[in-house]
């Protein structure tokens, strides 16, 4: 068992009210650069990329953060969509700098064939406090839909709404930590009132396809390639990962748009989530930021051949 690092706060078994996220905030404090680690990253990119800036966060105290996204710069309105996103929680660090890896390495390979959008940090104030929520307490990959209470979420939702149903292929980036276990799922149970369940975390890569657009081949086919990468994480001895069940190896399936989830946020046909281990003893973070860009260009080859 993950020992328990969350403080807790408020009254067990009753929900949060202002005076409990405005404490939980207090206590989120800067640890890392959003302009010096992801900024100065997307803006040497411009050779291949225009800089689009689709909104700004602004935090109080804690200032403005520039939203950002790549946009390829021969973008032709005759060609799909491959968007990718990464940051949607700002601790999971290779979400973020797999992207701008796959921006840097690998993006201009589909040059011509795709107009390439990618969001590297949708948190920024999130991925400098190593933080699941955002400055409200609310998870942005849970609030991905019209009239998002959450800012991140909802300026993602309206730079989207322009490409309509050009998306052919969504690849959103994500981890599963040891901390998920130590704090954050602590703390979502202290925020809603609930008593927290103890659960396990997956030692290795696995994708979470929607189940509305499920899609086997092509989770198989990303799996496939981020393997040379990194090892796929295996079932529970119950058949599950993270408590749902396993439809393939190292796939489980959720509801992307009744959950809120970033995954959901477009009508694309080839959608996943990753996931990323960076606290197992058999990878480090130059490989999870590997298995990132590996599992994006997978993506994309795959639904390029399959449109």
């Amino acid at each position: 068992m993950i020992p328990q690092t969350f403080q807790p706060l408020g009254t067990p078994g009753q929900p949060w009210t202002d005076t409990e996220r405005a404490q939980w905030r207090a206590r989120q404090h800067k640890q890392r650069s959003h302009a010096d680690e992801v900024v100065t990253k997307i803006h040497a990119l411009l050779d291949v990329f225009r800089v689009l800036q689709y909104g700004e966060l602004d935090c109080g105290e804690d200032g403005r953060y520039p939203l950002l996204a790549l946009r390829g710069k021969y973008w032709d309105d005759g060609l799909p969509v491959a968007l990718v996103t990464g940051g949607v929680h700002g601790y999971e660090t290779s979400g973020v700098h797999g992207a701008l890896l796959f921006a840097q390495q690998h993006a201009a390979a589909f040059e011509g064939r795709l107009n390439v959008l990618i969001v590297p940090c949708v948190s920024p104030w999130a991925y400098e406090r190593i933080q699941r929520w955002n400055p409200q307490a609310l998870d942005p990959n849970r609030n991905f839909r019209a009239a998002s209470p959450a800012a991140e979420s909802a300026a993602l939702w309206a730079l989207l709404r322009s490409l309509g149903d050009r998306v052919l292929v969504h690849i959103d980036l994500h981890e599963t930590t040891d901390s998920d276990e130590a704090e954050f799922r602590p703390a979502l149970a202290a925020r809603d009132g609930k008593p927290f369940e103890p659960g396990t975390i997956p030692d290795g890569f696995y994708l979470c396809a929607d189940s509305a657009r499920p899609q086997p081949a092509f989770q198989q086919a990303i799996n496939a390639a981020v393997a040379k990468v990194t090892h796929i994480a295996p079932a529970d001895p119950d058949g599950t990962i993270i408590g749902s069940p396993v439809v393939a190896p190292g796939v489980i399936e959720y509801d992307c748009r009744a959950l809120g989830l970033c995954a959901g946020i477009t009508d694309a046909r080839f959608v996943t989530t990753t996931e990323v281990y960076p606290d197992s003893p058999r990878a480090n973070p130059q490989q999870c930021n590997d298995a990132q860009a590996a599992a994006v260009r997978a993506a994309l080859e795959f639904a390029l051949a399959h449109r």
